[in-house]
């Protein structure tokens, strides 16, 4: 069973995924970046440019999904470097640190509270949020183009790409994919047929949604929606 709640963080959401048994999940990519507890480790999750197939066992997965462009100050790394990767926490912080921060969490009442407070104290020893990269996030979510955002930030194509990369993981053009296939996934979901969801959502055409789909999820968009 999975659940989610917006965090004291501003931007991010608390999720607990507890899957009733052993089999194949999808991630899909949605432009974020997550802090993870699993079985009394703290792992990160990378941005993702393609699904994420997992095949684990059973087991409680917590975690605190930061809002898009957050996560690498707080975490001190580039997101590209984590690129598609799922990635020890030890492997960016001093094992010594992450060893007192896991037993914290492991000793609270719950795993998802203990690492929601994790998230904030991170949070607290790190400047705050780039504004412009949010107003980036804001304006490809609601379908801008990206040459036009750029010159709202000011921003040439080489410096919004080299920024992007680092807040991200990939380009704008990337991101703004990224973004439109969660517009279109939502509206799907919502019961909005596939056509009238490929023209809201952004895409020349119903094709192109299809094609948009089936590369970054991995799956029809009647697949992901359990329709056939």
């Amino acid at each position: 069973m999975y659940t989610e709640r917006a965090s004291r963080l501003t931007g991010a959401v608390v999720w607990t995924n507890t899957p009733s048994e052993a089999g194949v999940g999808r991630v899909l990519p949605d432009g974020c970046m997550d802090l993870l507890w699993h079985q009394g480790r703290l792992l990160v999750a990378g941005p993702d440019t393609h699904a994420y197939v997992t095949a684990g066992e059973p087991g409680v997965w917590v975690g605190v999904r930061f809002y898009p462009g957050t996560a690498p100050a707080l975490l001190g790394v580039p997101a590209h470097e984590l690129r598609d990767r799922r990635v020890a926490l030890a492997e960016l912080r001093p094992a010594a640190e992450v060893r007192r921060l896991t037993a914290r969490i492991n000793a609270a009442a719950e795993p998802a509270s203990g690492l929601e407070e994790l998230a904030l104290r991170l949070a607290a020893d790190t400047e705050p949020p780039d504004p412009l990269l949010r107003h980036l996030v804001t304006a490809l979510g609601e379908g801008r183009p990206v040459a036009a955002t750029a010159d709202e930030l000011g921003l040439g194509a080489r410096q919004l790409h080299r920024r992007s990369l680092a807040a991200f993981g990939y380009g704008p053009k990337t991101l703004a994919r990224v973004l439109r296939l969660q517009r279109a996934l939502g509206l799907a979901r919502e019961g909005v047929p596939f056509a009238e969801t490929a023209a809201r959502a952004g895409f020349a055409d119903q094709a192109h949604l299809a094609r948009d789909v089936k590369e970054l999820a991995g799956l029809r968009l009647g697949e992901l929606l359990g329709r056939g």
